[in-house]
């Protein structure tokens, strides 16, 4: 009955890996390089997450109180993770891929993408260390322990929650990549770019579409991080992102459905392994 609780809660732990790997095997099927900034954003999620709770926002924290409540601040967070990450995927967008695509040109397709993503992990990583100290936060989980049995195995409501939620976000991507015009232009950029230029596709509208949804994914699974296991630091975006890369690598580079696969399998390996 041990093996099987730690199987499940493998599971769960694989759930929040899912979205990051999902994320890295997005940007890598589509644009063909290793976007670093994959865990700045999932950790300035769980620091945006953490300080609407706590009331270290930068500024906002009297108004978003007023609107939301004291017990509602969690939905706040989950609110302003989101819009801030979406926000630095644009900029990020802006750096790594149209300005140096324009500056550069073809020189872009690999190398450069890649070490500018790198300074932006490093940027916000010293931002945040910067605004809030390199030591590890914590803040209360707007759950408590709810947790109910089935039989002798115990189950964490939002845990259970996240895996829904992840699982059912991957099959609306894989609907959006499969079946909608937005899906076939992702797919004719990620097989010849500028075939698909010809084709008529807007490649310089689509491309931000691409990094939003990836940062979608990150602020999704950085909330999640935080209700979950209630304790954020400035690095935690890289202690996840290595799990998810595993996970990416173990599924097959480019393939959404080994992502997952790989992301839950290397979840229930972590929690073997303790």
């Amino acid at each position: 009955m041990l093996l099987l609780q730690q199987l499940i809660n493998g599971l769960m732990l694989g759930g929040l890996y899912v979205m990051v790997a999902v994320a890295f095997t997005l940007i890598i099927g589509m644009l063909n390089f290793l976007n670093f900034t994959i865990p700045a954003l999932f950790m300035v999620a769980a620091m945006m997450m953490w300080a609407t709770m706590t009331g270290n926002l930068p500024f906002g924290n009297e108004t978003l109180t007023g609107i939301f409540g004291e017990a509602n601040m969690w939905i706040a967070g989950i609110i302003v993770a989101i819009v801030v990450v979406s926000l630095a995927s644009l900029i990020i967008e802006r750096f790594t891929y149209r300005y140096m695509k324009a500056k550069y040109g073809d020189a872009t397709e690999h190398a450069l993408p890649l070490v500018s993503s790198l300074g932006f992990l490093i940027m916000f990583e010293h931002m945040v260390i910067s605004a809030y100290g390199s030591d590890p936060l914590t803040v209360v989980s707007p759950f408590g322990d709810a947790t109910f049995r089935i039989g002798s195995l115990l189950f964490s409501y939002p845990q259970v929650i996240s895996l829904i939620l992840s699982l059912g976000i991957v099959f609306t991507l894989h609907y959006i990549i499969r079946r909608t015009k937005l899906g076939r232009a992702l797919r004719s950029i990620a097989e010849r770019p500028e075939t698909a230029t010809l084709m008529g596709v807007d490649v310089l509208r689509i491309v931000p579409i691409v990094y939003v949804i990836t940062g979608l994914l990150c602020a999704i699974s950085g909330v999640l991080f935080t209700i979950n296991y209630t304790t954020v630091d400035a690095y935690i975006g890289d202690t996840v992102a290595t799990v998810a890369i595993a996970g990416m690598v173990l599924g097959g580079l480019g393939n959404v459905w080994g992502a997952v696969i790989g992301g839950l399998m290397v979840g229930i390996l972590e929690v073997f392994s303790i």
